[in-house]
C-alpha cells in the first residue's frame, strides 16, 4: 500500500543536522540520549503541513512499514536565516518577563524561541531565527501504518489543530463534538476541513452540564 497525500499515518523519524540528531521518535535512537528522552506518537496527516516541508513531501507515494532516508535543503526544511530576525532589545523587555540574560542562553518569550547574542549595558541582542533556520537536514523515517478508524483520526485531526481533542461521539456518519458554546465557532469554522479530510460530517453539541446550566 502506498501513502498518499491526506491519508493519516503513523510515523517513526530520526532528524539530524550535521550528523546531530535534533529531533526523534525512533526508540534505539531514543536509548542513545540517555533516561530523559521520552517516547513520543506521531500520527500526521500527509501533505498538511504537519511537518517540514521536504518531509512532508517524502510521504507522498512511500509504502508502510519501508525504511526511508531522504536529504532536505534548508528551503524546504525551517528556511533561510533572517538578519531581521536578530534584533536589539531594551534589557527591561527580559526583566518584564523576569529573565537576567547572559550571552548563549536560549530560552522562549512571547512564544517565540530567542538566543541571546550579546548584552551590553540595558541592550540585549537576540536571535529569533529557529535554530535549524539555514541548515540542510537528514530524515530517516518510516511509516508504522495508515490510520482508518475514525476515532482516531478525529483524535489526531483535533490535537493538530487545537492540541488537544474534544469529548465527541460518532453518530450515523456524523462526528458530534461536545463543549461548551464558545467551541460552536470553532466547530463551524472548520466542519468543511473536517469532511474533506476524515470524510465525515462535523456538528455540535452542548454538554449536558452547560445544557442545565443554561
Amino acid at each position: 500500500m502506498n501513502i498518499q497525500k491526506g491519508d493519516f499515518v503513523e510515523l517513526e523519524f530520526t532528524g539530524r543536522s550535521n550528523g546531530v540528531v535534533f529531533d526523534t521518535n525512533n526508540p534505539s535512537e531514543l536509548k542513545k540520549m540517555g533516561k530523559g528522552a521520552k517516547e513520543k506518537k506521531m500520527i500526521l496527516i500527509v501533505g498538511q503541513g504537519m511537518v517540514v516541508k521536504g518531509l512532508d513531501n517524502a510521504l507522498d507515494g512511500k509504502e508502510i512499514e519501508k525504511e526511508y532516508s531522504v536529504k532536505i535543503s534548508y528551503n524546504d526544511g525551517f528556511g533561510a536565516r533572517s538578519g531581521s530576525l536578530v534584533k536589539t532589545i531594551p534589557l527591561h523587555v527580559f526583566a518584564a518577563h523576569k529573565i537576567n540574560p547572559q550571552a548563549g542562553m536560549s530560552f522562549v518569550i512571547d512564544n517565540m524561541l530567542v538566543k541571546v547574542i550579546n548584552v551590553s549595558g540595558s541592550r540585549v541582542v537576540a536571535d529569533f531565527n529557529h535554530p535549524l533556520a539555514g541548515k540542510d537536514l537528514d530524515y530517516e523515517f518510516k511509516i508504522l501504518r495508515k490510520i482508518d478508524d475514525v476515532n482516531e483520526k478525529t483524535r489526531a485531526f483535533f490535537e493538530s489543530l487545537l492540541g488537544l481533542a474534544p469529548e465527541f461521539e460518532t453518530i450515523n456518519e456524523k462526528v458530534i463534538i461536545k463543549g461548551k458554546k464558545e467551541l460552536e465557532l470553532i466547530i463551524n469554522s472548520i466542519k468543511g476541513k473536517f469532511k474533506e479530510l476524515v470524510g465525515l460530517e462535523l456538528g455540535f453539541a452542548l454538554k449536558q452540564e452547560d445544557k442545565e446550566n443554561k
